[in-house]
């Protein structure tokens, strides 16, 4: 895809001011709200608005509200992403003001990932309590292993990315990696759990499941980590997933089983107490994808959770049944 020439000129005078190169930088490194920028670069909320608006009308930049919160990122892949790209590969590494603004994003940062660390600590009761429920993470960890294979990964999007844990199990072997969420917090947690794992390729973004803005096969592997039985459009859910997935690509989910623990529902905010595999079946192919793999991993004692790891292609194999 190309532009016209206004288009054009348009890209190039949004992009062509510093404090607006300035903010290009810094969201080339992550995702940002407005009161953040602001912290960085020292100016005003209404100023640096101004130019937020600029960036965004001349498709640099997107915007993503988040309660009452205003997060930007770049635009995806395309022209105007492709000027922003080489524009920032044309500046020293060693430019004293984007070096100063990084050091000031890192302050940033690690200010966010101790009040995820708060949230989490305050929290964790509830997730132990629903992981003592279901087989050991290193089981499942192993079955969605087995069922990727050993190939390299060219894009992967992880959708509902929560702490980061697809992204850390599955990041070193793609060339680029995304992740979405939309809790502030997880993607704070998941930003600091990529960035200790070493994995530069992988982004973390705000965004919503079932409407992702991510491109029509977007990926060879699209992953969605429990969380289909929060939604309470699941089936919508797994066809935004499925519009991503690139031909000769895959489609995992891992969820749950039907049960009765209707605590979950009432305590946890669980929507969907599980889901049948003829379901998930008529989901995926409503959604053009051939279901390949339909894996049943029990619970360590009677009355839990059976966890679930379906996946789907974009291709002819034959659905594998594991119990």
């Amino acid at each position: 895809m190309s532009m016209t020439s206004d288009q054009a000129v348009e890209v190039l005078r949004a992009a062509g001011e510093p404090t607006r190169l300035r903010i290009l930088a810094l969201l080339a490194r992550e995702e940002l709200a407005v009161l953040e920028l602001t912290r960085i670069l020292g100016q005003s909320q209404p100023r640096v608005s101004r130019h937020l608006k600029l960036l965004a009308d001349a498709g640099l930049v997107e915007r993503f509200p988040d309660g009452a919160w205003v997060f930007y990122r770049l635009a995806g892949a395309g022209p105007a992403r492709a000027v922003v790209d080489q524009a920032l590969a044309l500046i020293s590494p060693t430019d004293a003001t984007l070096l100063r603004d990084a050091e000031r994003l890192v302050g940033v940062s690690a200010e966010r990932a101790g009040e995820a660390a708060t949230y989490f600590a305050d929290n964790a009761e509830r997730w132990d309590e629903i992981r003592s429920l279901y087989t050991s993470e290193i089981a499942v960890e192993a079955t969605i292993l087995a069922a990727i294979g050993d190939g390299p990964i060219e894009r992967l999007v992880d959708l509902g990315s929560g702490t980061g844990r697809m992204l850390t199990l599955l990041g070193a072997r793609a060339r680029r990696a995304v992740g979405l969420d939309l809790s502030r917090q997880m993607l704070n947690l998941a930003r600091g759990n990529v960035a200790s794992a070493g994995l530069a390729a992988c982004e973390l973004r705000h965004g919503n499941i079932l409407g992702t803005g991510l491109a029509d096969g977007e990926a060879d592997l699209v992953v969605v980590h429990q969380v289909l039985h929060y939604l309470g459009e699941p089936a919508a859910a797994v066809a935004e997933a499925a519009r991503l997935v690139a031909p000769g690509g895959r489609l995992l989910i891992v969820d749950f089983a039907p049960h009765g623990l209707e605590f979950l529902r009432t305590e946890h905010q669980h929507r969907r107490l599980g889901f049948f595999d003829d379901e998930m079946d008529r989901w995926l192919s409503a959604a053009g994808l051939n279901p390949t793999l339909a894996a049943t991993l029990p619970p360590p004692a009677s009355g839990g959770l059976t966890v679930k790891i379906w996946s789907a292609a974009r291709g002819a194999d034959r659905i594998r049944r594991i119990a």
